[in-house]
């Protein structure tokens, strides 16, 4: 059998299946075969790391495929891609991956111009969009806002930093089971090491919890409800998620006046506009 190499990196980009998903892929390996070539990078597996699993175990024959790239940034980025367009993601798995094909691009040469490149996504028949941003690039290419990609980015850091402690509780974030929003993540992304060891306990124990939503009475609670972004509305159904940030929005505008306060004003604006983000990230 020809010997592939395993990059744990690479291999960890990936959501693990579900035995149910990993059975039927087995099943169907060991009835029809492995349809699909293997995909290398100089030697290294970079698509098809659960079939080669099932592969080695029965000792099943397998093609492959060599695909060259500028460097492991390129790969990671042809990673998060194909996953994207292959996979049915949960909100969360999107976020993440949005927030590392983000950070990775960053990593990438700049050029003359200081705007981080990616041959692979520039139109070559739009000569603006070597001048592009990356936020304003990736924010294009997924159909959300420059700041969603840029919140998406603390979710995947988050994610990673706790990947780095326990790839279990990363597992269980990703998969949905450990009670923990997006809002809660990119506060990890700055958080200091106790609090995110903290954080993997309690997801781990089963015992981790959402914040409580929070009444907006007045101005200052409303502002809060809205920096709390998602987190509070993640459970609610789209018309009750609607009407919540809607009655969110008219309770606090209605305690600032225009001509008295400017800076609040536009505080309660700025908030409502990132939840209605959040709203079409959502649907």
């Amino acid at each position: 059998m020809q010997e592939i190499i395993i990059d744990e990196e690479f291999k960890k980009l990936l959501p693990e299946l579900d035995k149910e998903t990993y059975a039927w892929l087995e099943e169907s390996l060991l009835e029809y075969g492995c349809q699909n070539p293997l995909v290398l990078w100089n030697g290294i597996l970079i698509d098809g790391h659960n079939r080669y699993e099932i592969i080695k175990r029965h000792d099943l024959p397998f093609r492959t495929i060599s695909m060259e790239f500028d460097s492991r940034e390129h790969v990671i980025i042809w990673i998060i891609s194909t996953q994207v367009a292959r996979r049915n993601l949960t909100p969360l798995q999107l976020s993440h991956f949005r927030g590392l094909h983000y950070n990775t691009d960053k990593l990438i040469i700049k050029n003359d111009g200081g705007k981080n490149q990616h041959s692979e996504l520039w139109d070559q028949n739009d000569p603006k969009a070597r001048n592009k941003t990356t936020a304003q690039r990736l924010a294009e290419q997924y159909n959300v806002s420059q700041m969603t990609i840029k919140r998406d980015a603390n979710v995947s850091n988050a994610i990673m930093a706790i990947g780095e402690v326990s790839s279990e509780a990363k597992r269980k974030i990703l998969a949905g089971g450990g009670n923990i929003s997006r809002t809660r993540l990119q506060e990890l992304a700055t958080a200091a090491e106790t609090d995110i060891i903290e954080t993997i306990d309690r997801i781990l124990e089963g015992t981790h919890e959402r914040r409580r939503v929070r009444n907006s009475g007045n101005a200052k609670k409303s502002e809060s409800a809205y920096n709390d972004d998602s987190e509070n509305y993640e459970q609610l159904s789209l018309e009750n998620f609607i009407i919540k940030i809607t009655d969110d929005f008219n309770s606090g505008i209605r305690n600032l006046s225009l001509g008295e306060d400017t800076s609040k004003s536009k505080t309660v604006l700025r908030s409502f506009i990132k939840m209605l983000e959040e709203l079409y990230d959502r649907i």
